[in-house]
């Protein structure tokens, strides 16, 4: 606590409106996020080492950016396929025992609990969850279950900022940021992509093409910190490598070739829309087994094992059909380097099965991300459609493996409503941005053709919609308008004279609807008000009905608006006092009543105005 204490004195000497307190604070983050990658990253590699290669004699492949810790170098000979469907049902039994007996909210894939976090619960991440999230993820995807690294290790940087925004009691707004920022880090670090780190996370929190501004320098501070210090846990040749290496040199020879990309991106929009149909259907049908839920992971996990050694054995054991389990990133290296050698009949298998052993790991309550499984089918799809395409246009289709890059970005682009980030993602973590252009042409097609297709449920269409924002809109409705859009200068108002008895005014609320009664002078001029309840203090005592007047009565220092007055301001003024109704008079002369504004009329204009934005809005969306 000491600590804490020290650190918010160092937040508190900068200006707030500054970059002073983030360029901390991100900073913070990103140490936090980038050790949790390197942890989460050797754990998986422990439990891999102990369980698939020990036991089952399997060593998935990997990509060329990557680096194991063991050096094991495992045969065919040596794979015992049936001790492989023992590891990772164990596995999955391992992972749901933890994540359901100490913290549930860890279940499935973690980047969509950050995102419910962000506009339903201020920001707020247990602690327990990321420390969870991390061993039961490593759990599923060390003993081959189908599932990808983002989603723990954005959960890690996300519950880690949303910890420390606690415990230095920061607004809601600050905690929001923290944890978005938490989640650029961890993205950033584990794909080796610090700018679509920071991009993913101001834009995968909408489902429109919107953007969650406040986050994005904070969250490529804390990106470049995590992935800087990721990269020197690596050794120095694989620094500054990208995650499928340097040697990926595909280019765009002629502007046709945007018609073949065209046909790819419709492909992936529909390849999309069955992985997430697929996905959260599994997903149903495991929550209506009659079992503990503990247990479901380890049924999925043994279903995943299943399909995968059944692929196994129908393409003559060929390893490559192993990559159906774990990440996958094996065949989609190989697809991004000679799609030839891998042929469409296996790359499209590998897709179509990756969706329901993916479907089957995490659906069934496995933990582990959704991106990565994302990138293996959408490249594989994005290769197979490339093979295809070269022999209808041999001359126009020259490099097919580039459809592969350009099919991981459309896909999940249309997948997760992410284009942009999508965009850059891909582009480094294969150090390739000569197809930038057909990877623009993809994401933005597949992010328009999959507008009914979301694989992160928690999203919302836009900042208008998010429970986060509301009050932000509603000053940003208010401050723009005015007391004259709103108030009736008509309505008939009834004044009450400074010298009428407590008697005669009595008498005369009982045939009014009013409830707050302006008082005025010979003049006419307002220089009171009162309310029904100010009336009612006199009531018991009839000794003084005759003697006590409006101006006895009345509060002379009242609060007044005028026409000019923005309705933030009012809010503000009927908050303060609490009051229902206040005077509005003349801007150059405050003792001219022009009529009276109502608290109701305020929140009825302003609920009117917000309709007519979510209107618009969904025009737009249409």
């Amino acid at each position: 606590m000491v600590y804490f204490k020290k650190l918010n004195d160092l937040l508190t000497s900068f200006d707030l409106k500054t970059s002073g307190k983030w360029f901390v604070l991100s900073c913070l983050i990103g140490v936090v996020a980038g050790f949790g990658a390197i942890v989460f990253d050797a754990l998986t590699q422990i439990v891999q080492h102990h369980s698939l290669v020990a036991i089952a004699g399997f060593e998935h492949p990997q990509t060329v950016g990557e680096y194991s810790f063991y050096k094991d170098q495992v045969t065919e000979v040596n794979f015992a396929p049936w001790l492989l469907l023992v590891v990772i049902t164990l596995g999955g039994l391992a992972s749901g025992v933890i994540v359901y007996n100490i913290a549930p909210e860890a279940e499935g894939h973690g980047t969509d609990a950050a995102i419910d976090a962000f506009h339903n619960k201020r920001g707020e991440i247990q602690p327990r969850i990321p420390i969870v999230k991390t061993i039961a993820s490593a759990l599923t995807l060390g003993t081959g279950g189908s599932a990808g690294r983002e989603g723990p290790i954005a959960q890690i940087g996300a519950g880690f900022g949303s910890w420390v925004a606690t415990k230095l009691k920061l607004s809601a707004r600050d905690r929001r940021i923290m944890l978005a920022a938490g989640m650029g880090a961890g993205i950033g670090a584990i794909f080796r992509a610090p700018l679509a780190g920071a991009l993913f996370a101001a834009e995968i929190m909408y489902s429109n093409a919107d953007f969650e501004s406040d986050v994005i320098v904070p969250a490529a501070m804390s990106s470049i910190i995590a992935y800087s210090l990721y990269c020197m846990s690596l050794p120095q040749s694989l620094r500054f490598m990208p995650l499928f290496g340097n040697e990926l040199h595909h280019t765009v020879d002629s502007h046709f070739e945007l018609i073949p990309y065209t046909i790819l991106s419709i492909v992936l929009s529909l390849s999309a829309a069955f992985y997430v149909k697929t996905f959260y259907g599994t997903n149903r049908l495991f929550k209506r087994l009659p079992i503990k839920p503990m247990f479901r992971p380890a049924v999925g996990a043994f279903l995943t094992g299943v399909v995968g050694l059944g692929l196994f054995y129908l393409y003559d054991q060929d390893m490559r059909a192993l990559s159906v389990l774990s990440t996958g990133y094996g065949v989609l290296q190989e697809a991004l380097t000679s799609a030839s050698k891998v042929g469409i009949p296996l790359l499209l298998t590998v897709a179509v099965v990756k969706v329901f052993t993916t479907s089957l790991t995490i659906g069934s309550g496995g933990s582990g991300g959704v991106f990565g499984p994302s990138m293996v089918i959408g490249g594989c799809v994005g290769a197979a459609t490339g093979q295809f395409l070269q022999k209808l246009w041999p001359n126009l289709v020259t490099q097919p493996e580039a459809y592969g890059l350009v099919g991981m970005a459309g896909f999940f682009a249309g997948a997760a409503h992410a284009p942009i980030s999508t965009i850059i993602m891909v582009s480094e973590i294969t150090g390739n941005y000569a197809l930038l252009l057909p990877t623009m042409l993809a994401s933005t097609l597949c992010f328009v053709l999959c507008q009914r297709v979301h694989l992160y449920q928690k999203q919302y269409p836009s900042r208008l919609d998010s429970p986060a924002h509301r009050g932000d809109f509603l000053i940003d409705v208010l401050e723009g308008s005015r007391v004259s859009d709103v108030y009736d200068p008509k309505r008939k108002i009834q004044l009450i004279h400074e010298s009428k008895t407590l008697d005669e005014i009595v008498h005369s609320l009982a045939g009014t609807q009013q409830h707050y009664f302006p008082v005025v002078d010979d003049a006419g001029r307002i220089i009171g008000v009162f309310s029904e309840d100010d009336v009612r203090a006199y009531l018991y005592d009839e000794t003084i009905w005759k003697l006590a007047l409006a101006r006895d009565i009345m509060q002379p220092d009242f609060m007044r608006v005028t026409p000019d007055d923005d309705l933030n301001t009012v809010m503000q003024r009927f908050t303060a006092i609490n009051v229902e109704a206040l005077p509005v008079v003349d801007a150059q002369d405050a003792g001219v009543l022009l009529g009276m504004l109502h608290r109701k009329e305020t929140i009825g204009y302003y609920n009117q105005q917000l309709l007519k934005h979510k209107r618009a809005s969904d025009e737009q969306e249409t």
